[in-house]
């Protein structure tokens, strides 16, 4: 028997859907995932559907006893519409979709949708690495680089929710200017830089891996390649700082478990580049919710969007 309010969570990622139940207090109590179908025979919608069904099937579940839906996606998201904006990253077939609108209507339900960094954010705020803070800016290194900012409580989120796209934003607009991929944090901060400075030193690495490996037992190529691309990472948060004024920044993706190879030269690097008054008591440290963050988050997302009312 249930004790607390239960909700639906759902986490839209390029190569997994990802289904679970959230309590009312931030818990994954029980998850699963399906993959996505990238041959073109069904529709992202159609597996979010079928892997649902097959989720509550599973489990013996009814979605009526349940409070309402919390996705999470990867994309630019128009949260009002409840559908995916123009950039649907890196999910296939993505853009445009409506989303909130068709899970409604199939199991009666309210439905709410975020960004998946924005989702990290809210669940590292709400029984994350940084529970308790007000004033959060989390930075999710990966392929590309996501993220949220969480100012007075609040989630950053713009007029349309598309708010804190902290991956691209400028820190070489030498490099072709805002309308360029060229000049985005991203293209110099995230995983696959680290991967392209390895190269461009004539380095053998053929991912982020082998790079910290290389690192952990020595490698000074390895080594360096490390400390231009974490200074690359503290620029921008060093930037990010500045405007925001965070009392803690978070750093998720699976390259924040390398404590000593990545976060605290990080720290060090950011504590330095900003402003004597921004660094006093600023604590940057590696998130805490790893896969499930996304549904917690976009359960959070939900809460506080409908006032828990039905």
């Amino acid at each position: 028997m249930k004790t607390e309010r239960q909700y639906l969570g759902i986490d839209i990622g390029g190569t997994f859907i990802k289904i679970g139940v959230v309590s009312g207090s931030g818990e994954v109590l029980m998850r699963g995932e399906v993959p996505i179908v990238r041959d073109g025979s069904e529709t992202v919608m159609q597996t979010i559907f079928r892997g649902l069904d097959e989720f509550l099937k599973e489990h013996g579940l009814d979605a009526e006893d349940y409070e309402g839906i919390g996705v999470s996606s990867a994309g630019c998201i128009d949260t009002a519409a409840g559908r995916i904006a123009e950039n649907g990253g890196n999910v296939p077939d993505w853009s445009f979709t409506e989303v909130t609108g068709p899970l409604s209507e199939r199991y009666g339900l309210p439905a709410t949708i975020a960004n998946d960094g924005n989702c990290v954010a809210l669940a590292e705020a709400w029984t994350g690495a940084a529970k308790g803070s007000d004033n959060v800016l989390c930075v999710v290194l990966g392929t590309g680089i996501g993220g949220g900012i969480i100012a007075g409580g609040r989630l950053v989120e713009g007029a349309r929710g598309y708010g804190g796209e902290i991956g691209h934003f400028a820190t070489h607009a030498e490099k072709g200017g805002l309308g360029g991929w060229e000049s985005h944090y991203e293209t110099y901060a995230s995983t696959a830089a680290l991967v392209r400075i390895s190269e461009a030193a004539g380095l053998p690495f053929r991912n982020g891996r082998e790079v910290f490996n290389a690192a952990e037992a020595g490698d000074k190529g390895a080594l360096a390649a490390l400390d231009e691309w974490i200074t690359e990472i503290a620029y921008g948060i060093a930037g990010l700082t500045h405007i925001f004024d965070p009392e803690m920044i978070i750093i998720g993706g699976g390259v924040s478990a390398q404590e000593e190879l990545l976060i605290k030269p990080l720290r060090e690097k950011v504590l330095k580049m900003v402003m004597p008054d921004f660094a006093e008591g600023l604590i940057i440290r590696r998130a805490e919710l790893g896969n499930n963050a996304g549904m917690a988050g976009a359960v959070k997302y939900h809460i506080d969007k409908t006032g828990d009312r039905r």
